[in-house]
């Protein structure tokens, strides 16, 4: 006796993965034809009744094919229909996670950028404004020099170098308020600190020779 996998799992309630395996292991003999394996079982071995079990079933009429309806191709075409809504779907989501990562990454590099050329520009400010700095208090020494020696012929000349302090704490970008304090703290060390220098009631900062760090702090 004969029968293909198909058969024989039927017959021998065995799944065709289990037959699968018996035959690469060789432990069912079998033949191919036409592409086809038939799996080859001695009748002397199977019992009696299994035996009339397979001739009750070779006796059996086949099952009449079920006839096609238009409900029944529209039944499959509806579930295809829905089964590609449903693939429809997915790529949908798959497209929107990935254009929202694409966003985010996007977002990420702008602002890494932004943070880069922040720094450098405030790096290039504070640059200028100590460039600038220099700039004006070297006209402004210039000036002042000229101005006192115009203006009050009679008064003790002022040493290059000096400026007056209210314009130097100007030209440093010092509030009002601030200022006003830094005077005051000029106006306690006259007289016991050699760096505080007053000329005609307005006091003057030597920069060439004394450091002023503590009174601005």
């Amino acid at each position: 006796m004969r029968f293909t996998v198909e058969e024989y799992a039927k017959t021998f309630k065995m799944s065709k993965e289990m037959i699968q395996n018996k035959l690469r292991t060789k432990r069912l003999n079998y033949i191919i034809e036409g592409g086809v394996t038939y799996i080859i079982v001695p009748r002397s071995s199977l019992d009696e009744e299994k035996r009339q079990e397979i001739a009750q079933s070779a006796k059996a009429p086949a099952p009449a094919p079920q006839k096609t309806t238009v409900g029944m191709i529209i039944a499959l075409y509806q579930k295809e229909n829905q089964q590609l809504k449903l693939k429809i779907k997915e790529l949908e989501n798959k497209v929107d996670r990935l254009v929202n990562d694409k966003e985010n990454m996007l977002i990420a590099e702008r602002e890494r950028i932004k943070e880069i050329y922040t720094a450098k520009d405030e790096q290039l400010k504070n640059l200028l404004e100590v460039i600038n700095t220099k700039l004006l208090l070297s006209q402004e020494n210039a000036v002042h020099d000229v101005d006192i020696t115009a203006r009050v012929t009679h008064a003790p000349s002022i040493p290059n170098g000096v400026i007056e302090l209210k314009r130097y704490l100007k030209f440093i970008g010092m509030g009002s308020e601030e200022r006003k304090g830094v005077k005051r703290r000029f106006e306690l060390a006259f007289g016991s600190d050699v760096r505080v220098i007053q000329k005609e009631g307005e006091f003057y900062v030597d920069l060439s020779k004394y450091d002023y760090t503590d009174f601005l702090s």
